[in-house]
């Protein structure tokens, strides 16, 4: 499978089929570098949860801004909780969540909009960055799935979000962003356990034992699979082949950085049709 995403400036890439198809999209994953931020945050660090300098994390946005030609004002941002709440946003909420934390949608960890003008952002350091289109309808969103979203289903409820738009499953296109491989991701049996309860008619399991209780799970292919499961053609679903966690010099983690990291951001939105 070709790699969805293509590395344009030294702070993000750009999903490249979409940006190709959809001129005034924006959609993509910011990297660690080019940024302001120092010590364990440099450089391009754009979470204000994790003890950075308010004033570089704003700066660093401020940069990403300028790269991407898209105002902060017109960003919306989360406090976001590993759970499952989805937020329809419209260009009205542009700048919640874009300078601090404080004026962010509260407990949210997924966002969708028909509208210009606003561009959708979640933070990540290894947890798995869901990206949809429906380009017929011209909906996107953006979600968060660490373990827990994901087993609590926050893929599927993006999907049902949209079937009450009136769209269908068919119609909609998923991009699996860069988070964690299944080579440096171990969980235990609790979690497995979650796990099997999603997929029980699915023979493809995205797992392996490698000792007693501990498994290297493959969120990516996890939540694919809930794509496929919800109604998402296997066709329509593309899956980024990077690891934050193996690709140290591209990306802050979590795991690899022993909790003491930044956070990478993504994002999609539609610019303005000047046209």
């Amino acid at each position: 499978m070709k790699e969805p995403f293509v590395l344009i400036k030294d702070q993000y890439m750009l999903i490249d089929s979409w940006r190709q198809q959809n001129l005034q999209l924006v959609a993509g994953f910011t990297t660690k570098n080019g940024g302001v931020s120092s010590g364990d945050f440099q450089t391009l660090n754009t979470g204000f949860h994790v003890k950075d300098k308010l004033e570089d994390v704003q700066g660093n946005r401020r940069i990403l801004a300028d790269k991407l030609l898209f105002p902060l004002n017109e960003w919306v941002g989360a406090e976001q909780t590993h759970e499952t709440k989805i937020h329809h946003v419209t260009e009205r909420d542009g700048g919640r969540g874009s300078m601090d934390y404080d004026s962010a949608f509260k407990a949210t960890d997924g966002f969708y909009t028909k509208d210009q003008n606003v561009l959708l952002t979640l933070c990540y350091a290894d947890c798995v960055p869901l990206y949809f289109l429906a380009p017929a309808h011209g909906l996107i969103g953006v979600a968060h799935a660490g373990w827990k979203g994901t087993v609590n289903g926050i893929a599927r409820k993006m999907v049902e979000a949209w079937l009450n738009e009136g769209i269908k499953a068919t119609e909609i296109f998923a991009v699996i962003g860069p988070s964690i491989c299944s080579k440096c991701y171990v969980v235990d049996a609790k979690v497995i356990d979650l796990v099997q309860n999603l997929l029980v008619d699915n023979d493809e399991k995205p797992y392996n034992l490698i000792s007693e209780g501990q498994y290297r799970l493959d969120l990516k292919q996890l939540n694919a699979l809930i794509l496929q499961k919800s109604g998402i053609p296997k066709s329509q679903i593309d899956v980024s082949s990077y690891c934050t966690s193996c690709d140290h010099e591209l990306f802050f983690s979590h795991r690899r950085d022993n909790g003491k990291t930044g956070r990478l951001m993504s994002f999609i939105g539609w610019k303005e049709d000047l046209g």
